[in-house]
């Protein structure tokens, strides 16, 4: 299109002229060409941010033709100047949404700044990103909201035969940056009608060497632990994570106040979190200290398979004012009470220590993954006592989507569907199944269990999406309202739009 709109320009210019229709002169095409290059550069800028795909450094001036310059030198605008920088690849897989604001790059930042045009706004995921004139600053609004429905039935015991629904999540926030590297994010929930800060934090990002990028967050932080552990809640390709993420945790949780390092690489990434106990409004009792890292590899890479192997690990210290180390975790479903793998429990607790290995990956639509981890739990009556779980999980895209894998990151993050349901194509239609296993047997009081689950999602577009799954479980718990063996099923759905 810019090539026929230099050419209508220049038979109009020949035609408004007749003394140039025989030959038009070097001021003439000196300046076509400059406006040719304007145009590029402002055409390139447009479609690097709406695709998020590559990002090429602006076009610098072009030297007015000699007098001996022929008339086809218009023509050869289009090829890269010599001097240019080379395009660089944005290291976000290209199956998955492009990201926001306070996740994109330095390349995708200095494209924002190089166009001069304006005030500018992407439409993304749902809501708009906002670019000041200069490229300075981007703002955008994020939120997610699950809506979940559960029942459950089959148990030896009527109160666990239940029927709920719940609000997984129903987050507002915001994130944006302000240059090449300042960034920030934050987010606040509202799921048990009560106001909860997850993500805040502000962030620093730079580039060590080609190839090799750094940033540093600060402030309250989501933990990078694990496959599914380091995936967000609107993200995961179940309903509810594996017990590997929800059962080998630090005693805080999800979230720590502090301060997280990461590197990236163009196969991997390494974090080091460090951090205090969630946010609350205590400060008479000092705070519990979490130190954890968190590596990933993809040994193999390419445009359709991805090999991941991971490792991770962590140590903390509880806080004198929270010693309690008992646990009831997940086995069928967030959304029923009684529905627990119990620790029994645990009082006098002085730290932990937990670690856990990942392998997987994805060849064309089908993806597997395996985690397994074990968590030393520390006491000053009881001993010590280990927790352990594993899972193995996969699916497959009956649409031919490539499973929504973030090679930067790790984890899973919001698919980019090829033909999504508002353009009138089928979405992406997504098959999963997955057996995970969880023991606390090594307490006297600890119990232990297994769930398999099948699912299936359908992805709408990139950021609107409809949950099913059916979980067998079985548990045998020592401690509790509902103690020995016991079996049942639990489907569960769920509505989610992330914005």
């Amino acid at each position: 299109m810019t090539f026929l709109h230099g050419s209508c320009a220049l038979i109009a210019l020949v035609t408004a002229t007749p003394a140039l229709a025989q030959t038009p002169t070097p001021a003439d095409l000196a300046e076509l060409v400059r406006q040719q290059a304007a145009e590029i550069a402002v055409l390139k800028a447009r479609l690097d941010r709406i695709e998020g795909s590559t990002v090429t450094a602006a076009a610098p001036a072009l030297p007015a033709p000699s007098v001996a310059a022929p008339p086809v030198a218009v023509a050869q605008v289009a090829p890269p100047v010599q001097g240019t920088q080379p395009r660089r690849t944005v290291p976000f897989a290209p199956q998955l949404a492009p990201p926001g604001p306070a996740d994109r790059n330095v390349a995708q930042a200095e494209a924002a700044r190089d166009n001069p045009s304006g005030l500018t706004t992407e439409w993304g995921a749902g809501l708009p990103v906002f670019h000041s004139a200069d490229g300075v600053y981007t703002f955008k609004p994020r939120g997610r909201i699950l809506t979940d429905v559960s029942t459950t039935f089959g148990s030896d015991y009527a109160g666990r035969n239940l029927t709920t629904t719940g609000m997984r999540a129903l987050r507002l926030g915001l994130e944006g940056g302000v240059g090449t590297h300042f960034f920030y994010q934050f987010e606040a929930d509202f799921s048990e009608n009560e106001v909860d800060v997850v993500t805040a934090f502000m962030g620093w990002r730079n580039r060590i060497a080609p190839g090799i990028d750094y940033d540093v967050r600060v402030g309250h932080l989501f933990n990078d632990r694990g496959f599914e552990g380091s995936t967000g809640s609107d993200s995961t390709p179940f309903l509810e994570r594996t017990v590997v993420a929800t059962a080998i945790i630090p005693q805080r949780g999800f979230y720590g106040l502090g301060v997280m390092p990461r590197v990236f690489w163009k196969t991997g990434h390494a974090s080091l979190t460090v951090t205090g106990d969630r946010v609350d409004g205590s400060q008479t009792v000092g705070d519990g200290r979490t130190v954890l890292a968190r590596a990933h590899w993809n040994p193999i890479k390419t445009d359709d398979a991805v090999l991941h192997l991971g490792a991770w690990g962590f140590d903390e210290a509880v806080s004198p004012a929270n010693t309690a180390l008992t646990r009831n975790t997940v086995i069928g479903g967030r959304f029923n009470g009684g529905l627990r793998v119990s620790s029994g429990t645990l009082l006098g607790g002085t730290g932990t220590t937990g670690y856990g290995l990942e392998l997987g990956g994805y060849r064309g639509p089908l993806w597997l993954m395996a985690e397994a981890g074990r968590r030393e739990a520390r006491t000053v009556a009881n001993g010590d006592f280990d927790s352990k779980a594993w899972s193995v999980s996969g699916g497959f895209f009956l649409t031919g989507d490539l499973p929504p894998y973030n090679p930067r990151l790790g984890s899973f993050g919001q698919p980019k569907v090829k033909r999504p349901t508002f353009d009138g194509g089928p979405g992406a239609i997504e098959l999963t199944a997955r057996y995970e296993s969880l023991d606390y047997t090594d307490l006297l009081t600890g119990g232990e269990g297994w769930a398999g689950t099948i699912g299936v999602n359908w992805y709408l577009n990139s950021f609107t999406r409809f949950q099913l799954n059916a979980i067998h479980w079985d548990t045998d718990n020592r401690a509790g309202a509902y103690t020995g063996g016991d079996a049942g099923q639990t489907v569960s759905g769920r509505v989610a739009v992330t914005f």
